[in-house]
């Protein structure tokens, strides 16, 4: 992509409604624009990196089973009073009433609706387990939404929801969810911790959220320095021992948000216990039979017997996470994209455009970037090389490769790694092959 033909509108200078890194990176780089409060349009660059992440979870959703839908961003109104959660719910939710006077809502989340499509379909249980997954809009009506995309209104979600016939069932999907969760995040280049969790107006007995660490984290986490040793898992599938054993070694270590975290009986030592801050970016939750005894979803056992389901639900937060990666990945002349969700995967800078050799060997050298499958946004404006710089540093791409006059006298490429900043002056050759391997 030539970057005279694409939309980057991007800031010399931070805004002033940006209170943190990723609002203002974000704001900057010309990734986001507001539409009204806690509401926001997605702009190309911005856009390219919300659906590489999309992309990952969907990804590894597919590998744990979990099979794809779509439901609708509004609901009726009625499934939430047989669930008995409309009234309870809170102003949060955004209510709706359409021209034939029907209670809708602008679903902050999908239980009774995917609860509604379950019943509706399966009776037996030689259908079970089931796992159930979209990636969809949703809106919660804060009061006081901030934070750019991390406390907004609007959000992209990833929501599952698992069906099975009994507890142990119900365990072993909310494991297997568990482990999807830790190899997700580990694709997106983050480090995300499981902290037992509250279970809030979702409801049952019990719940893990997922913490990005960062410092401008809005939540503090105390956690045992171990915990940030272990492995993710990388095996494709694993039977429902060793998904136990994987959940219990990484929920062994001690880790607890502020709100769930006693400081009279934590046993960790004090050497032993890390203080940071977290940003959650993922919730699962078990509840049993909270929704499926309410709205009547059961299927015919073994003994013909009818059985209320067990259910769970899983939550990853895709826009969230946006603001969750910058949060963890910058530093002080903008965003440090990993390379898996990058909007590009190489900024390609032609130091004089309008100098015929420059343009000769940097159109070259795009040409072979694209033609060895690199994605790549090139810039051949006839701004100044500080301006240059400045605009590939704050977007974060990954390499930044270089060529000017005297590159192109000498035959050779300055190669720059954004996240060590190292710099290094290659061959035509040697810089293709570093940057596309």
């Amino acid at each position: 992509m030539r970057l005279s033909q694409f939309f980057l509108p991007t800031l010399k200078e931070d805004p002033k409604e940006a209170q943190i890194v990723s609002h203002r990176l974000m704001l900057r780089a010309g990734m986001i624009q507001q539409s009204s409060a806690g509401i926001y349009s997605w702009l190309p660059l911005g856009h390219r990196v919300l659906k590489n992440i999309e992309n990952i979870v969907r990804e590894e959703q597919n590998r744990a089973g979990a099979l794809e839908i779509l439901m609708p961003t509004l609901q009726p109104a009625d499934l939430w009073r047989e669930s008995g959660r409309y009234d309870d719910y809170g102003k949060e939710m955004l209510r709706i009433t359409d021209r034939h006077d029907r209670d809708m809502l602008y679903g902050p989340t999908n239980e009774e609706q995917v609860t509604d499509i379950f019943r509706s379909h399966v009776k037996s249980y030689k259908n079970l387990p089931l796992n159930l997954y979209h990636i969809q809009w949703k809106f919660r009506d804060e009061v006081r939404p901030r934070f750019g995309i991390m406390r907004g209104r609007e959000f992209l979600m990833k929501d599952a929801y698992s069906f099975d016939l009994d507890y142990e069932g119900s365990k072993i999907a909310y494991n297997n969810m568990f482990v999807a969760y830790l190899k997700t995040f580990a694709r997106l280049g983050i480090k995300a911790i499981p902290l037992r969790a509250d279970t809030g107006p979702i409801g049952g007995d019990l719940s893990h959220e997922f913490i990005v660490l960062a410092d401008t984290g809005e939540s503090e986490v105390f956690y045992h320095k171990d915990l940030l040793t272990l492995d993710t898992p990388t095996e494709a599938a694993y039977s429902p021992d060793q998904l136990q054993s994987i959940v219990d070694e990484w929920t062994g270590y001690y880790a607890a948000a502020d709100d769930m975290h006693d400081a009279a009986t934590c046993d960790v030592a004090a050497g032993d216990l890390i203080t940071r801050r977290g940003i959650e970016v993922g919730h699962i939750f078990h509840f049993g039979d909270k929704y499926s005894k309410a709205m009547g979803a059961s299927v015919a056992g073994p003994d013909g017997k009818e059985t209320l389901v067990s259910m769970g639900s899983y939550g990853i937060g895709v826009s969230r996470l946006v603001g969750g990666i910058i949060e963890a990945s910058h530093d002080e002349n903008g965003i440090v994209w990993p390379a898996s969700v990058a909007p590009f995967d190489v900024g390609l800078i032609n130091l004089k455009s309008g100098d015929d050799a420059c343009d000769a060997a940097c159109e070259d050298f795009y040409g072979k970037l694209i033609s060895a499958g690199a994605d790549v946004l090139y810039d051949e404006t006839s701004g100044r090389a500080g301006e240059k710089f400045a605009k590939m540093d704050l977007i974060g791409l990954p390499w930044q490769a270089t060529i000017g006059p005297r590159g192109v006298k000498a035959g050779v490429v300055e190669v720059k790694n954004r996240a060590s900043g190292d710099k290094q002056e290659l061959s035509l050759d040697d810089a293709l092959q570093l940057l596309v391997g």
